[in-house]
């Protein structure tokens, strides 16, 4: 079993990222590639070749401005095992309204993007999304390979939307299934790190402020 740890990144990362980085309880044969640039789409598509060059048989993305547990990649693999091809990790926007960086709807049609957002979102168990960000995701490389085989690129920005909402309709479109584990929690680094209690503070001030109107 031969994984590629894939991080996109501009020349600095975020120190919380690499002490979570050298902490990770790593599976298997294990390789790390980061890829430096201004253009995250370029970035992906670099990293996806290099993980089908070298044999891998998952590769496992990884913002630079993550926070993760060292038990991240073993609870990953363990999901690949169980026979899902793409899994995303729990973490939340950085800004107003910090929400999931997860999509419940998900489609694209002449370029422009119909999505919609998770507010609550099940907390017992992998569930189904449409979309994903790609702050933490593993996924098999046979899902770039069908993906690449279909579309002649993985990455590349449809119209104006996102590398990783791009990514996310391809695979659906090729008949990958995309799931989210809320059990593997993550930090999205910023002036404030944001989390899943973070996340639950804000809605209950945001409610109580509704209220008082």
């Amino acid at each position: 079993m031969k994984t590629l740890i894939a991080v996109p990144c501009m020349d600095q990362v975020a120190t919380p990222f690499c002490q979570s980085l050298v902490t990770l309880n790593k599976v298997g044969e294990c390789s790390i590639s980061f890829n430096v640039g201004s253009l995250v789409s370029e970035s992906r598509e670099h990293l996806a070749a290099r993980a089908l060059n070298s044999g891998a048989d998952y590769v496992l993305w990884f913002d630079s401005d993550m926070m993760f547990a060292p038990d991240t990649m073993e609870k990953l693999i363990k999901h690949m095992e169980d026979g899902y091809d793409i899994v995303s990790g729990l973490y939340f926007r950085r800004r107003p309204p910090f929400t999931p960086v997860l999509f419940k709807k998900l489609f694209i049609q002449n370029d422009v993007c119909l999505q919609e957002d998770y507010n609550e979102y099940p907390e017992d168990g992998l569930f189904e999304v449409e979309g994903i960000g790609f702050g933490c995701v593993m996924m098999k490389t046979e899902v770039l390979l069908s993906v690449i085989a279909k579309y002649k690129t993985c990455f590349a920005m449809i119209g104006r939307n996102g590398e990783d909402v791009s990514f996310s309709f391809r695979a659906r479109q090729c008949g990958y299934k995309i799931w989210c584990d809320p059990s593997i929690k993550l930090g999205h680094v910023s002036y404030t790190t944001v989390t899943e209690d973070f996340y639950r503070s804000y809605e209950q001030q945001r409610g109580q402020q509704a209220n008082a109107f």
